[in-house]
């Protein structure tokens, strides 16, 4: 059981510090700053074979984490709009294990999620290096368990779902001797 979670969360779990500083936010915007080229070289000489091999038993493909990522790197990217021009508006959660089993995250290239993720990390890192100490504070209400989610751990979770999902690639690999 212990290997199964190590496959699974291959760095641990997220754990948002009691007090965010701008340490963690720096590292943070690194992370998402850094993770579209990061992804695009570790993945860029994949076979079409090794991209439909599963991170783990029972798992997602290496495709269909590329294609998650850029999924639920959107609506992240929806939901720091909305923490920053509403009141603690209630976020919608989408299906994300029944999106990674439409045709295009189970058959399309890699390269529109490839290209999506470095555009849309590259506005979103734009935006996250200008949000003031007020910014940070604004937040959304996740509706499973009505969460509040700052501005702040909002980046502290994007950047450890990037390196997350990095991970299961990565360590595929290595397994693999890819």
């Amino acid at each position: 059981m212990e290997d199964l979670e190590k496959l699974k969360y291959p760095i641990g779990h997220f754990e948002c510090p009691e007090d965010i500083t701008n340490a963690h936010i720096d590292q943070w915007i690194l992370d998402l700053e850094t993770l579209p080229n990061r992804l695009t070289i570790l993945v860029n000489d994949f076979s079409e074979t090794q991209l439909d091999t599963p991170y783990r038993e029972g798992g997602w493909t290496v495709r269909q984490v590329i294609h998650h990522m850029a999924d639920s790197h959107h609506h992240s990217y929806a939901r720091f709009k909305w923490a920053l021009t509403e009141n603690r508006p209630l976020i919608k959660v989408y299906e994300e294990k029944l999106w990674s089993e439409l045709i295009d995250a189970k058959t399309a290239p890699i390269s529109l999620s490839l290209s999506y993720l470095t555009a849309l990390h590259a506005k979103l890192v734009y935006m996250c290096k200008r949000l003031t100490p007020e910014d940070l504070k604004k937040s959304y209400i996740h509706p499973e368990g009505n969460v509040n989610v700052s501005v702040a751990e909002n980046i502290g979770k994007y950047a450890w779902h990037s390196n997350h999902h990095f991970a299961h690639i990565e360590t595929l690999a290595q397994r693999k001797s890819w």
